[in-house]
Order: C-alpha cells, then structure tokens, then sequence
C-alpha cells in the first residue's frame, strides 16, 4: 500500500480512503468480492448452456466460506393456513356478550390473540349473498384449543336468550390465517419472529488436473490445437461434473484410508426443497401447465420470474402443448449466458431450459424451478489455475495445471424453489 493512503472506520462502520486511489489490492483487502474473479468471467463464457446451474452460481449470489462446513440460516414465511382436525361445535358458548366456539387444528401455534380467521368453505347466509364464515381469536393454544369468536355466524334466540350457530364442520375443514385487529386502546399486540432455520452443507474440492508433454508441444499438428484448449475441455469436463454434485449430491464426510484424510462431499439442491409438484408427461393440455405455474409462484412469497431445469421427456411434454393467451411461449431470452425459452402464465414467468445432466442422472422425466433471487454458492478456495513443474521435481516432463475450486450450493429461502415429477399416465 502506498504510504500516503490513508484508511479509516466511517460512522456507520464503512471503510473510508483518503490520500491516494482506491486499487484492486485495496479493493481485495478492504472490500472482498466487490471485484468479479476475472477467472470467473472467462469460465462462464465455456459451454454454459451445457451447465446452467454451476453458470447461475457463478452469475449470482456469492459467498466467502471461512471452512469447509458451511452453516447458513433460511427464513420461511409463517403458514398462513390449516385444517381442522375435529369437526367444531355447532352452536357457540356465550361468555357474557361473546359467542364462543373452541377449534382444534393441525398447527394451533400459527394462531395468536386478535388475529381474524376465514373459512372458506363455510358459507353463510349475508344479505342476498353468501359469504364465507370469518371468526376473531379470543385465546390461542390453550389446552390444545384455539377459542374464536364466529364474526358473522347464524343468530337465533331460544326461550329469550341470544344464540348462534355455524355451518356443520368436519375435520380437515380449512382455516385460513388473516389480518390482526386491535382495539382503540391497544398499545401492544402479541408479537412476532421469524427465527431462521439452520442449515448446513459442505464444500466440496473440485480439482482437474492438465498435462501435456514437452514433445507434443513442439510437435507439428494438423490443427490449431494448444495447451490453452486442453484447459478448456478439463474446464467443461469439470464445470460438468460440478453441476451433477450441486443438484444431486449428497453432504457427507467420508475418510479416505488411502490418503489418511478425509474427503468432503457437498449437497445438491434437489434434496433441499421439500416442495414437490407431480407433472403428467403423456399430457398436452395446457391446464397441466397452468396448475404447474401455479404450484410454483404461489405459496412461498417468491420473485415473479424463475427458471425451469428439465430433463428431455419434461422439456419434450412442454414443447408440445398448444398455448393460447392464457399460456403464451415461443420468446428467446439470454440471461447469464443461457439461452431461455420463456413461458409467461397469469401466476408469472419461467425461463425454461433443457439439461443433459438430468438424462445421465436418471431424471430424465424430472425439472427443477429454481428462484435465482434465493441461490447462493458459498466459496471456500475461488476457482484457480495452479502451475505445476514436474520437471524441476523429476517426475514427468511435461507441462501441467490444476484446476481447483472449493464449493457449494444452498437454497436460502427453500419454499420458493420446487422439484418438478413427470408422470408417465
């Protein structure tokens, strides 16, 4: 660093730069990863369409890695629905001037005091129209109960006194979460956290390993062939592998008795959703692809446009259906080097684009929805050439490189991404 640049801690903890220019050195000491690996740039300009996931990673999101084992935090967005899992009385418990009815659902906890609660498929009677039965959370989780107070239930009156009724329920009846509603002089209401999930994967060293020996250096060749397009070839061959292990790998630590050390292999995407949607090959109607639409932009609060990743039988179903206004397809689009034939519904966008690598991985039926907001590859050793001189060492006469990068791929936010199933039916 020259000797009149001065570094200082701004008031909001920036890093300030007086007395001289700001370098790459001191952008890679003070700033890390602010500069692209301009290693990385040349890398993605080698066969990407033959590598969409490993080029997304190296487009997007990137993470230093301080060790090997990576642990990183996802926040889910809280469930906003439930069913019943016993049919509620009919007739409410007036406590005073309240009616009071007790509900028992699959998850009471997503429920708290002065929430608002809908029932879709219970309709009642509202003027000339029929409105779904809507209630408000009088206690929450108390002795495995949620109490509510049915906003809009049928009122009556026996022998003088008020009642109320609701539709007949049964378990597995809906319940969907909405709005709080406080009352004029509340202050507070019950509060709320979302605690990220930890989770973990490990990065996985991925090396290659080029040699050419002196004499075919400087031998004549028929073509223009170089050592530069040997690195090139190890470079797909590596980047091909890598896509397999970042979609279907599975996270272990295995102990090499040979090497007397152990070997760290990552985890692949598909295993770190749990959403899954089952698609009907032997269909080439455009509802199917509709509901698929559907599945993937609702429900997980994610970006409006995400990419389809599908083997050949899914990639073949999708081309042959007709598409109307409702469905439209046939526009190509180029993002991150990958060449996208997009599909625009009502839900939103998928940019959909055909992978070899679920054929070798025996999924050729399958695809993945992927929200490139919610991918992010951690990075322990950044992608690198080493030189090797095997000569100097007396081992072969040849000139080498290694090829080394340490990684991983993780999903931050799970729910938004989504593991597509083709059917043969």
């Amino acid at each position: 660093m020259e000797n009149n640049v001065k570094i200082s801690t701004g008031a909001a903890g920036g890093t300030q730069v007086s007395g001289g220019a700001v370098s790459t050195e001191l952008l890679n000491e003070h700033a890390e990863g602010l500069l692209l690996n301009s290693i990385d740039e040349r890398i993605v300009k080698v066969r990407p369409m033959s590598t969409p996931i490993e080029q997304l990673s190296r487009c997007g999101t990137s993470r230093h890695a301080g060790a090997m084992r990576v642990e990183y935090y996802s926040v889910d967005t809280k469930k906003t629905e439930t069913v019943l899992t016993s049919a509620m009385d009919e007739y409410a418990e007036y406590r005073g001037d309240t009616p009071c009815i007790a509900m028992r659902t699959e998850d009471n906890n997503i429920f708290d005091v002065s929430e608002t609660v809908l029932f879709p498929d219970l309709m009642v009677k509202h003027g000339k129209d029929e409105v779904p039965l809507v209630g408000y959370v009088l206690e929450a989780e108390n002795n495995g109960k949620v109490t509510i107070c049915p906003v809009n239930g049928i009122k009556d009156e026996e022998d003088g006194e008020p009642v109320m009724r609701i539709p007949a329920t049964s378990a597995g009846t809906k319940v969907v979460r909405m709005g709080r509603a406080a009352t004029e002089l509340d202050v507070q209401s019950p509060q709320f956290a979302a605690l990220p999930r930890k989770s973990g994967n490990y990065c996985q060293i991925f090396k290659m390993q080029v040699e050419e020996s002196t004499l075919t250096k400087i031998a004549e060749k028929e073509a223009d062939w170089s050592f530069s397009d040997q690195e090139e070839a190890a470079i797909i061959d590596m980047r091909m592998g890598m896509e397999k292990n970042f979609l279907f790998g599975i996270p272990a630590k295995v102990y090499d008795y040979n090497k007397k050390e152990p070997v760290y292999l990552t985890g692949g995407i598909w295993t770190q959703t749990t959403r899954k949607h089952e698609y009907p090959l032997t269909s080439t109607d455009e509802k199917d692809l509709i509901e698929l639409c559907g599945t993937a932009f609702t429900k997980n609060a994610g970006s409006k446009h995400k990419i389809l990743v599908g083997g050949t039988k899914l990639i073949e179903s999708l081309s042959k259906i007709n598409y109307t206004k409702v469905i439209s397809a046939g526009d190509t689009m180029c993002k991150w080097g990958i060449e996208f034939k997009e599909i625009r519904s009502n839900f939103g966008s998928l940019y959909v684009v055909h992978s070899e690598i679920f054929d070798q991985c025996g999924h050729e039926k399958d695809g993945m929805i992927i929200d490139p907001e919610y991918v992010t590859k951690y990075v322990h050793i950044p992608f690198q050439i080493e030189t090797l001189d095997l000569r100097k060492s007396g081992q072969r006469n040849t000139d080498a490189v290694v090829l080394t990068e340490a990684s991983c791929l993780v999903l931050r936010y799970p729910d938004a991404h989504l593991r597509v199933c083709g059917l043969e039916i």
